[in-house]
């Protein structure tokens, strides 16, 4: 299809998408932009290009390894305290409630906290500066119309939109701005150990590093598909040296990105699984087992342990990432006239990958309307198609901070189902209703009961 004379090509053949993404990946580096981008993201490695998402990737990879994630855990385990608090509540009402909405503002905590270096209870402090700004940023949108012409007519219409002027967006970077600064700013005057050890520490750690490494090593998606967890496999590769150390702006960027990310995907995922977890209680109850014996054995979870000791919440979580991918499409530039299984792709062209449709062909995944862990035992995962499951993406420019958004979904329902099963109600919806903005969600929420173990 075209918008203006902007060719898309929508793709779902498994092989194709195995020569964009990761055969024929150098000519097709970028991510279609539209040019509107806001400043701090533009600068994020989201929507980088060439040569500079390059060196910012490869620096950024080391902000990802186990170990970092490591020290990240008891943020995100103090964050789902608050959490376990307000449902307590829920449980001891007996109250149907949309729990989408608590895992909002339990997201917002876990940005606020892990990517801003600030804590806040965002259910009990609503008027919080951060909270208010968080909702207002998910809030704006262009409206469909307006996108459409961006996008057929962008030689016109962009440089338009950038200087027309916007006081919403501006103020919005402002603040985000300024409060990603002062923090900088605190922690570039405390000594190293009385750093808070969050994300915007490992990105500021990594800022000035020479440890990068190369292109082969950025593939971190199947990586963890594959379960390991060992040191990051990466660094057995030569290390390059990147260009330029990370500027302002791309830290503040990356700390975008990740209230982006960790605020609408962690919440998708979470109310998509307690539903899916709900409406399959033989699933739950297989689950719950596991969970019990999980704390029986370890004190309190660490990375490697969540990794290992968890196999059928793994497989749960994968299952709902099928069902429910939070990309449901993703797309590539391509960078210069080339062939894909025999179709010329010329120069300019937006591939899309159809992540969406992938996950629901019948060819590929037996009934797939239905919630079946088990396709994701290790012998249905070995017998698999390859390029058929790609809810991060795949290749060099798949997603980043895939380790830290499995880490997050995973310690929160891991601590939830530690206290609290679920319950369908009669105000629960079957089937769940969904409407995609930048990212799949349930369209009414997800109202269920949570009852104390």
């Amino acid at each position: 299809y075209y918008l203006g004379r902007r060719m898309f090509i929508v793709i779902s053949e498994p092989d194709m998408i195995k020569q964009v993404l990761v055969e024929n990946f150098s000519s097709f580096t970028n991510r279609m932009a539209t040019g509107l981008e806001c400043k701090p993201v533009a600068d994020s490695i989201l929507f980088l290009r060439d040569k500079r998402w390059e060196e910012v990737r490869s620096v950024l990879t080391s902000a990802f390894s186990p170990e970092k994630l490591n020290e990240m855990t008891p943020l995100i385990s103090q964050a789902c305290d608050l959490l376990l608090a307000h449902l307590k509540r829920y449980a001891e009402s007996g109250d149907a409630f949309d729990i989408q909405r608590c895992y909002n503002c339990y997201s917002t905590d876990v940005v606020a906290s892990v990517a801003f270096g600030t804590r806040v209870d965002s259910q009990k402090a609503p008027e919080d500066p951060f909270v208010q700004h968080c909702r207002r940023f998910f809030a704006s949108s262009i409206p469909k119309p307006l996108l459409v012409l961006i996008l057929s007519f962008p030689s016109i219409m962009v440089p338009l939109a950038r200087i027309l002027p916007n006081k919403k967006r501006d103020e919005l970077n402002s603040f985000f701005n300024k409060l990603i600064r002062n923090v900088i700013a605190l922690r570039d005057q405390q000594a190293a150990e009385e750093r808070r050890r969050d994300f915007l520490q490992m990105v500021l750690d990594a800022r000035h590093s020479a440890a990068s490494v190369g292109v082969e090593s950025f593939d971190i998606v199947t990586q963890v598909f594959s379960h390991e967890c060992s040191a990051n496999p990466s660094e057995k590769h030569q290390p390059r040296h990147p260009s330029k150390p990370l500027t302002m702006d791309e830290v503040v960027g990356q700390a975008f990105l990740f209230l982006i990310a960790g605020y609408e995907i962690v919440t998708n995922t979470l109310s998509f699984a307690t539903y899916l977890l709900a409406t399959n209680p033989d699933c739950q109850e297989r689950l719950l087992r596991e969970v019990d014996q999980f704390n029986e054995k370890n004190m309190a979870p660490e990375y490697c342990s969540l990794q290992e000791g968890l196999p059928y919440l793994d497989m749960v979580i994968a299952e709902t990432l099928r069902m429910y991918p939070p990309a449901f499409r993703f797309t590539r530039e391509a960078a210069q006239d080339c062939e894909l299984l025999g179709q010329r792709i010329p120069a300019g062209t937006v591939v899309e990958m159809a992540v969406g449709a992938l996950h629901h062909d019948p060819e590929h995944w037996p009934r797939p309307e239905a919630f079946d862990p088990e396709r994701f035992t290790a012998e249905a995962q070995r017998c698999r198609r390859p390029f058929t499951y790609l809810p991060f993406g795949a290749g060099p420019r798949s997603c980043l901070g895939v380790r830290l958004g499995l880490l997050e979904v995973k310690l929160t329902l891991l601590h939830l189902l530690s206290k609290f099963r679920f319950e369908v109600c009669p105000e629960t919806q079957v089937p769940l209703q969904l409407e995609s903005k930048s990212a799949l969600s349930p369209k009414n929420g997800v109202y269920i009961k949570v009852v104390s173990r």
